[in-house]
């Protein structure tokens, strides 16, 4: 543990909270998104906020990849995991997410359906081979982060010549996530992002370029460990002061500048982008999401099955969809820690690992705000 040990040191984290305590100006809110789950829950599990200063506000975004998945595309694979012939196969994250009428794939499988937790997308290919009377659907969700892997296996599949295999396919994009916060017709108050990590060690940091020069908005791309996102702070508040809007890469050690060759390769042999796609919290954003070429097509669940579009409401009384835009804490929704909690959600917020809900429930929910 010697290597992340370095990046927690107590000392240093108090000495660079100090110094950003020193550097922010007298009368000046600073509001900061973190862009990333994992940074939300590393913030929250660091207490970090216990280490700034009032002014310096950090706001959630929609990074959370199963929180953003909107109830009707998850209505979509309960709906196909009960068809006899399939097994579906997800990512853990997605299990317990609710959908329509408080179902889930958990309870779907309860219920008699063949749905199968992996890790990977290779264990989806592995159940096809294995199954050959059977159809595997594997449910593929998230950022850039997790496409790569969804696309070698499809590679992978075709080369081996799988036919049982094929995609739900719900990956995002995340720079389109980046610009629909900032020009939604609602605007939140932002003067700078903290960017993500993983995704960034696929896209690399030029990526955000056009955003924070279209915008003006400063975006420093930071690890997930204390120093890390305390540094990063310094680095968007010096930003904000010299009234610059770069890209910064804090994180060196994982990120170069134009990404991963490979990764991207795989991406865009795979992938194209869709012309529109539904965001729970974002509405339906132009070009923000991929779906298979037309080569790969016959990969493709939506194709296969004939799988409709559904567009499905939220629970009435969650308010997840304010939480991913930033417009409210989670703990400002009035079913937080009551009504929805880790043990029985409501909504998608409050069940994923990166889930800002979860992160607050989790590290923070008994912690009073401290007023700006």
């Amino acid at each position: 543990m010697k290597y992340v040990d370095e990046f927690r040191d107590p000392a240093l984290a108090r000495g660079l909270a100090e110094s950003i305590a020193q550097r922010v100006q007298a009368g000046r809110v600073y509001r900061l998104m973190e862009f990333c789950g994992g940074h939300t829950h590393a913030i929250a599990r660091h207490g970090l906020p216990d280490l700034l200063p009032p002014s310096v506000q950090l706001i959630h975004g929609p990074g959370c990849p199963v929180c953003v998945l909107p109830m009707g595309r998850l209505d979509q694979a309960i709906a196909l995991a009960q068809r006899p012939e399939v097994i579906l196969c997800s990512y853990g994250d997605a299990l317990r997410v609710p959908g329509s009428n408080r179902q889930s794939l958990q309870l779907a499988r309860a219920q008699g359906a063949d749905v199968r937790m992996v890790i990977s997308p290779l264990d989806a290919l592995r159940l096809a081979k294995a199954h050959p009377d059977r159809e595997v659907v594997f449910l593929a969700l998230g950022f850039e982060t997790t496409t790569p892997p969804t696309a070698l296996t499809v590679l992978q599949a075709e080369a081996q010549g799988v036919r049982n295999f094929s995609l739900l396919c719900n990956h995002v994009l995340t720079p389109a996530a980046m610009n629909a916060i900032l020009e939604s017709p609602e605007p939140i108050a932002l003067d700078g992002f903290l960017g993500p990590a993983h995704v960034s060690t696929v896209i690399g940091s030029e990526a955000y370029a056009p955003i924070a020069q279209r915008h003006h908005k400063p975006i420093v791309i930071t690890g997930f460990e204390p120093l890390d996102v305390l540094q990063a702070i310094g680095l968007l508040i010096d930003q904000i002061h010299a009234g610059e809007a770069r890209v910064q890469n804090q994180f060196t050690r994982a990120v170069r500048a134009s990404g991963n060759a490979r990764a991207l390769d795989a991406i865009d042999r795979v992938f194209t982008t869709r012309a529109q796609f539904p965001w729970r919290g974002l509405g339906h954003l132009p070009h923000s999401a991929l779906t298979l070429r037309p080569r790969f097509a016959h990969f493709d669940a939506e194709q296969r099955f004939g799988v409709p579009d559904l567009d499905v409401p939220d629970h009435k009384a969650c308010e997840c969809a304010a939480v991913l835009r930033g417009a409210i804490a989670p703990q400002d929704c009035r079913i937080f820690g009551t009504g929805c909690t880790p043990d029985h959600p409501i909504g998608a917020c409050m069940v994923s690992s990166e889930g800002a809900c979860a992160a607050q429930f989790t590290y923070g929910r008994w912690r009073e705000r401290v007023a700006p």
